[in-house]
């Protein structure tokens, strides 16, 4: 099974810009390069902020760009979203309640899409009602094996400007949720810092994938909110998407940038024999 993330892609961010909004530009790219992937999507999952604003007429166009997409698409409310447009442009998201937060399940994996936003707030939000839902839902898979999607990371990864407190209360509800089942949890998956980071949350493997928007730059220093020191914040650096590859027993993550490059070697008659001796050793 492949299942494919896309995160924070920020339409609507410059919505007047000519001839086109540079987020739509990039998000053209992404979507582009997932169209000639020689492999078929179970799968797509939108992590969150795929709006600037949460605007009726931003998730409107996502939606059109979006409508001819083959497989199954999961989206998450990101920090900079609606949930009540976010439902409005994609009805057939499979979730009940206050909190957009559901399962689905599908070749033995099961995957938790979880909300962990809260309007006016830029970091996470994961109140004592979405701790008892994860709960629950981890309680009700029999052993069987997940993945958590989830639009902020709870880790502090180093970015100063843009991580949480280590002890903010959202992020221990989280702990106390997944605590007694890291050996069911394949992985934890998330967006929101538009940056490629690994790390491990309880003992979880956790992935963080780069955004479509432009790229928050990689400067570990501590940031003063009083002095600006005209560090550089936001990059161009490539779209980027993450594909994720569940094989029925483990699952394996790519991540891949979205660009103009040129392939310096094809499966030719002349590599059948690296291929054939490679394949060997597996043997």
């Amino acid at each position: 099974m492949l299942i494919a993330q896309m995160t924070d892609v920020h339409i609507g961010f410059d919505p007047d810009a000519r001839p086109e909004e540079l987020n739509r530009i990039r998000f053209g790219a992404v979507l582009e390069r997932l169209a000639k992937t020689p492999h078929t999507l179970d799968f797509l999952v939108l992590s969150g902020d795929l709006t600037d604003h949460g605007d009726r007429d931003s998730f409107s166009k996502i939606a059109a760009v979006l409508a001819d997409i083959p497989c199954p698409m999961l989206p998450l409310v990101g920090n900079h979203d609606d949930r009540e447009e976010l439902l409005r442009a994609f009805p057939d998201t499979p979730c009940e309640g206050e909190f957009l937060q559901y399962v689905v399940e599908q070749d033995g994996l099961r995957i938790i899409c979880l909300d962990t936003f809260e309007p006016g707030r830029h970091g996470g939000a994961f109140c004592e009602k979405r701790r008892d839902w994860l709960r629950a839902a981890l309680a009700s898979g029999d052993g069987k094996p997940c993945v958590i999607f989830m639009h902020h990371p709870p880790i502090v990864a180093g970015i100063d400007w843009m991580d949480p407190a280590p002890d903010e209360p959202w992020i221990a509800n989280f702990a106390a949720a997944v605590d007694g089942h890291q050996d069911t949890i394949q992985a934890i998956h998330c967006g929101h810092l538009h940056r490629r980071v690994a790390a491990r949350f309880r003992g979880i493997p956790l992935g963080i994938t780069p955004s479509v928007a432009p790229l928050v730059a990689l400067d570990l220093r501590p940031i003063d909110e009083h002095a600006a020191d005209n560090r550089a914040l936001i990059t161009t650096e490539p779209a980027s998407y993450a594909l994720h590859y569940w094989d029925g027993t483990d699952l394996v993550t790519h991540y891949e940038s979205c660009g103009e490059w040129e392939v310096l070697a094809h499966y030719g008659e002349h590599l059948k024999p690296m291929v054939r001796e490679m394949k060997a050793e597996r043997r």
